[in-house]
């Protein structure tokens, strides 16, 4: 509270003598008349700092009652979203809003962006709906706090660092980020008693495999450190689960194109980390001018166009499996799936259907293989279309592309518009 002290009057110095007393006039000592507004004026100041303090008590939880995020409601969700702040992360907090579910966001804006948080809190207002919380996953400490102020009822853990070719440049910061902050995570829901994990992994857990398409029994070998940390951490969730009654989905996913149809969500990574990026990303600063072309790594791979094989999945389609997941998800049961469209489409395909997006001729440059990539990648969705109803929607790669493209345009700074960002 701020401090009013200078504005109280000064008290007396005792040291001094006291004047002689003056004789009385009409009844009234003489020092008696300057006494009284010198009260009067206490009293208004006593009564402004009381309404200053009743304004600040007013103001804090505890006096307004607990919060709505704090305790358990009946009929309402509460799903702590790891990683919000990113690219799948926040089109996932967006889908769960839409659908009525209470959303806390945890994101420490290392790879999120703060505007798309802005654009949720825009869109959804209400109390009890969204917040946001900066913490970095990777203290135990404050992650145990953030359990302990709220009453999660399950947990969608998106947050990591998700590039291959920059894994093999740091992989110890990817087993610190993907693998250790997993561990915490289920250290907080075990000791809060939180039992649902919808857990965001990876086709990368697979590595090369030698059959295509790949199915949910198709043998791990990840070949590099992104893909190594993801299938630690799903051991490690698999290990817990056996002694508990958790309920454990675990997403295993492929390569992720396309934005919110309605434009108010895209991606937009950092300056820096364009070069460790998606494909789609870097077509797009391409028909912007922001890079002079695209680099295509590898094009002798034993492929019907030497090019890389992927499976490529609209994050929209994605967002829905997550969603179908939480609400199919049962105490001590564990479900994996694969989330892709079943087809694969070779990087020259998607150059193409890039360049038709944008309408833009992008330049093209080849150069040799990236450390870590596989030739063939792509899903044998069958299972979960089976037993979660879901099946991928958006599998036109242009149109996909076409809507992500969309937002690009609108949004040349990314979420720093101001048209975007302000409140």
């Amino acid at each position: 509270m701020k401090d009013l002290s200078h504005m109280l009057p000064a008290s007396r110095n005792r040291s001094q003598p006291r004047a002689n007393r003056p004789l009385p006039l009409s009844g009234m000592d003489y020092s008696e008349s300057h006494r009284k507004p010198q009260v009067l004026g206490k009293l208004v100041i006593a009564v402004i700092i009381t309404a200053v303090c009743i304004l600040i008590l007013k103001q804090s939880p505890s006096f307004s009652g607990p919060s709505k995020f704090s305790r358990h409601e009946p009929g309402v969700t509460h799903v702590l979203v790891t990683g919000g702040a990113g690219y799948i992360g926040s089109h996932a907090a967006l889908r769960l809003l839409k659908d009525n579910y209470r959303v806390t966001i945890v994101d420490n804006l290392s790879r999120g962006n703060l505007g798309a948080i802005r654009i949720l809190q825009q869109l959804f207002p209400e109390p009890g709906r969204l917040q946001f919380i900066y913490a970095d996953l990777g203290d135990a400490v404050v992650v145990n706090k953030i359990f302990a102020k709220n009453a999660f009822d399950a947990v969608m853990h998106f947050a990591a660092v998700a590039y291959v070719g920059e894994s093999t440049l740091e992989p110890l910061r990817y087993y610190h980020n993907i693998t250790s902050n997993t561990l915490v995570i289920l250290e907080a829901m075990a000791a809060h008693g939180v039992k649902t994990l919808i857990y965001s992994s990876t086709c990368a857990t697979y590595g090369e495999p030698e059959k295509m398409p790949i199915t949910e029994v198709t043998p791990q070998h990840p070949i590099n450190p992104y893909g190594k940390a993801k299938k630690m951490a799903e051991d490690i969730i698999l290990d817990f689960s056996k002694g508990s009654d958790m309920a454990v989905m675990i997403l295993r996913y492929f390569n992720v194109i396309g934005s919110d149809p309605e434009g108010r969500l895209g991606e937009a990574p950092r300056p820096e980390l364009r070069e460790h990026g998606r494909i789609s990303g870097a077509c797009f600063d391409a028909a912007l001018g922001i890079i002079p072309g695209l680099k295509v790594k590898g094009t002798d791979y034993p492929t019907s166009d030497g090019t890389c094989i992927r499976d490529y999945i609209d994050v929209t389609d994605l967002v829905d499996a997550h969603v179908k997941s939480l609400d199919k998800a049962r105490p001590s049961k564990v479900g994996i799936y694969n989330v892709g469209t079943g087809k694969g489409r070779s990087v020259k395909e998607f150059v193409e259907a890039c360049k038709k997006a944008t309408g833009v001729s992008i330049r093209v440059d080849y150069l040799e293989r990236r450390p870590g990539d596989y030739a063939e990648v792509y899903s044998d969705p069958s299972k979960i279309n089976r037993e979660l109803n879901w099946s991928a929607r958006r599998t036109d790669l242009q149109e996909s592309l076409s809507i992500a493209w969309r937002w690009q345009k609108s949004h040349l700074n990314g979420y720093e518009s101001a048209s975007v960002v302000a409140l």
